[in-house]
């Protein structure tokens, strides 16, 4: 056991073999770095600015969490830093908690990561249904949107407002002869990023837009918002102070943190293995990487970290193959603190407005929306109300009732699946095979199908009924309240004077049959059998027996 439990330890920790293939991609891991770094500059000042927590903790968690998961995360080309969805979930926070929450909240759902790839939870994203990654996915890409509205119009966020009412808030109150300034901004920095790529695709758009915009803002002296003074180094790392009621209004909040940093990182992780042929990702060691990542962001002033997909898929696009190039990305974001935080601080937010809207139509796949809208009533339900509950209520709540709707479809799927068969005794047939009942469970007998299948056995009997063969070889799945019911109608059945025979128990139903009283509810132990003859012939010695 300790042997297993270290071996396990080890397959959590960075190892030697993370750099097998270094000699042979450093150049192209060096190159991708720099690339994502370029794009995931502006990216991470918007998410900063975005979450209320500010552009400079948007770039300490980008160079600390970026460089940290690198080293200790389970897939070889994810890029860590700011999402989107973590800054929808962290703007709430800020407004009730305050700015200096954020330090303690992000140590503790760090923590809770951490914990959940200890313990082995990594693979528990693998039950999260399509449609409810997707209408997640179009959730998020909606609130950010309509985050950036306030800064599009040149007004602030209406104080404890739910995005969507807070956006509408803006509209309707927006002095526009202030706004055309800033929506000049967000025009220009769309208008470049969509006809870039169109030029070269190896032209970094979003960045250039950024650049071009604040050029523009400087030169014709906009007044404009800027981002302001950012430092100029790291800050020493400090552990943020934590006493007993400051941990009680946290945790629920650090909860949830947790929550969507382990399904991002996880969801990304599982995107990028598909698209790098790096091979697997290892989803217990990518908890603890993006758990250490936001503990160090939360020490150094930052905000927590998950799996970017948008940063990641640049990386393998741009040739990586090692951690490296995730490493060089910290590093060249590392270097903007510390020699160009003054061009830095000149940048419109407007500017970053626009950059998150055009990424939040890129999050969006039409394609996608329309497999999932054209599979089945129930999938394009599961769809539309993730997407809904995330962008009117909470991001984590539209996750779990996305799940319980999409386990309700699937378990109403398999009880009508589920039936029971009457079928024919086999020939030769003999007098007094009318009084036998030969019944075939089907599918599965489980809670949402065992009322409906008590039913159709105590309907299936003829009134000359006096023995009923039971077959379970053909049944799948059969859980307690199931095998209760089956208890009641053998003893329901032998009550009246019908003999019950039940064959062909598969062996994993065998102990939950025992345990619940099937078997003892049976006239005798002989009626337990293995083979359709035997039943059938024991079957018929009892009609013989009985007076015509």
């Amino acid at each position: 056991m300790i042997v297993a439990a270290a071996g396990n330890l080890g397959r959590l920790l960075p190892h030697r073999r993370d750099y097998s293939d270094l000699p042979r991609s450093w150049r192209q891991d060096v190159l991708a770095g720099i690339t994502v770094g370029v794009v995931a500059l502006p990216l991470a000042l918007a998410f900063g600015i975005s979450s209320g927590v500010g552009a400079a903790a948007g770039l300490i968690t980008a160079v600390v969490a970026g460089l940290v998961a690198a080293v200790f995360g389970g897939s070889h080309v994810q890029v860590s830093g700011p999402t989107g969805a973590m800054a929808v979930v962290l703007a709430p926070i800020v407004a009730t908690h305050g700015l200096g929450s954020i330090a303690l909240v992000t140590v503790v759902a760090g923590v809770l990561v951490l914990a959940a790839g200890v313990t082995g939870l990594g693979r528990a994203v693998t039950f999260i249904p399509w449609p409810v990654i997707e209408g997640f996915t179009l959730g998020i890409a909606a609130i950010i949107f309509l985050q950036q509205v306030p800064a599009a119009l040149a007004q602030q966020t209406p104080a404890g407002q739910r995005t969507l009412t807070a956006a509408v808030t803006v509209l309707a109150n927006a002095d526009w002869s202030q706004a055309v300034k800033t929506l000049a901004v967000v025009a220009l920095v769309a208008v470049l990023m969509i006809a870039l790529p169109k030029l070269h695709r190896a032209i970094p758009e979003s960045l250039t837009a950024v650049i071009a915009a604040t050029v523009v803002a400087v030169t014709l002296h906009l007044p404009v918002a800027s981002i302001g003074d950012l430092p100029s180094h790291l800050p020493v790392p400090v552990l943020p102070h934590a006493d007993a009621s400051a941990l009680r209004a946290l945790l629920g909040a650090a909860l949830a943190i947790a929550a969507l940093a382990a399904i991002e990182s996880l969801l990304s992780a599982r995107v990028a293995a598909t698209m790098s042929p790096t091979g697997p990702y290892d989803p217990d060691r990518e908890l603890v990487g993006q758990g250490l990542a936001s503990v160090a962001s939360g020490v150094f002033g930052g905000m927590p970290a998950t799996g970017a997909i948008a940063r990641t898929a640049v990386n393998v696009r741009s040739g990586a193959r090692t951690r490296v190039a995730a490493i060089v990305h910290s590093l060249v974001l590392l270097a903007v603190v510390y020699l160009a935080t003054g061009p830095v601080s000149a940048i419109p937010l407007s500017a970053l407005a626009g950059v998150l809207m055009v990424t939040s139509f890129r999050m969006i796949s039409g394609s996608t929306v329309r497999k999932i809208l054209r599979s089945t009533r129930s999938d394009a339900l599961i769809f539309a109300l993730t997407a809904a509950v995330t962008v009117c209520f909470d991001l984590i709540e539209a996750v779990e009732i996305g799940i319980v709707v999409a386990a309700f479809f699937a378990l109403r799927s398999v009880a009508r699946r589920s039936s029971v068969v009457r079928e024919e005794l086999p020939e030769p047939h003999r007098s007094g095979d009318e009084q036998i009942a030969l019944l075939r469970l089907d599918g599965a007998m489980f809670f949402g199908a065992a009322e409906r299948i008590s039913n159709a056995i105590g309907g299936a009997e003829h009134p000359r009924t006096s023995v009923v063969i039971i077959r379970m070889s053909q049944l799948g799945m059969l859980d307690a309240t199931g095998a209760h019911t089956l208890a009641q109608i053998a003893t329901d059945l032998e009550s009246r004077g019908i003999t019950v025979i039940i064959k062909g128990v598969r062996p994993e139903h065998m102990d939950l049959l025992a345990n619940v009283g099937v078997f003892d509810s049976l006239r005798h132990e002989n009626h337990l059998l293995d083979s359709l003859d035997d039943a059938v012939e024991h079957a018929r010695t009892h009609v013989a027996r009985q007076p015509q």
